[in-house]
Parts: C-alpha cells; structure tokens; sequence
C-alpha cells in the first residue's frame, strides 16, 4: 500500500491517500495559472474511497472551459487547496501534486491545455498532449 499525506501550509487541512495516482497531470490554463499562482497546475486523480480528508475547508466552484463544474476545497487559514471534485465524476478526488510535499512523487503523464503553455516550460519525455 502507498500512504501520501497531502496538506496545507499550516497543516490544518489534509488528504491522505492509500493507492498511488491513477493520473497525474498539468493544465497549462489561465485558470489554473491564476489558482496556484505558478504557471501551470499539476494534479493527481485518486478515487474518493482511497482519501481520507480532516480538517476544515472553504469550499469555492466554477465552471471549465469544457462547461464542467469543478468545486475546490482551500484552508480557511493559510488559504492553500488541498483537494477538489469533479461534479460529473464524483468518484474520484483531484489533489494538487505540491500539497504533497514530496520530490520523488511520481511524474505528470498527461498535459491540457497547452495553447496557454509559457514558451520556456519544460515538459517531462513521452507525456501525451491535449489541447
């Protein structure tokens, strides 16, 4: 079994997993880019049964491009995300990969939106590009 623990930056909201990611990926959206504050997002999906939450969020949605709604859960406190879902998956859970902490967390295979992409982002060999 693979244990993560994910958190905030005063530690007051976690998520910790129990299986390895089935994806991890970065979205190179203005979206995105504005959430984290970095140039791109890099998240990891898990199913909802392998993550456990504690603490206390403050729940913000909106609304992608592709017309899904999407619903992320921040620190009251600090203010980092920690977790958020998919309103047309709800089984699963999508973490961002910095809440985690950990430098051998295993790499994005996946890259969205890249018409959005900064021309000096370096992207890890053999990942699959959309958009």
């Amino acid at each position: 079994m693979t244990e993560r623990l994910a958190s905030c930056s005063c530690g007051q909201l976690t998520a910790r997993t129990t299986t390895d990611p089935l994806r991890v990926s970065v979205c190179h959206c203005r979206t995105c880019q504005r959430r984290t504050g970095s140039v791109f997002g890099a998240q990891a999906r898990f199913h909802r049964d392998a993550v456990t939450i504690t603490g206390t969020s403050t729940r913000w949605e909106r609304t992608a491009d592709s017309g899904r709604r999407l619903a992320f859960h921040f620190c009251p406190v600090c203010g980092a995300t920690v977790h958020y879902g998919f309103e047309d998956m709800p089984e699963f859970v999508g973490i961002p990969v910095g809440a985690f902490g950990d430098p051998a967390f295993p790499p994005p295979v996946f890259s969205v939106y890249e018409d959005a992409m900064h021309p000096w982002v370096g992207l890890p060999a053999g990942i699959r590009h959309s958009r």
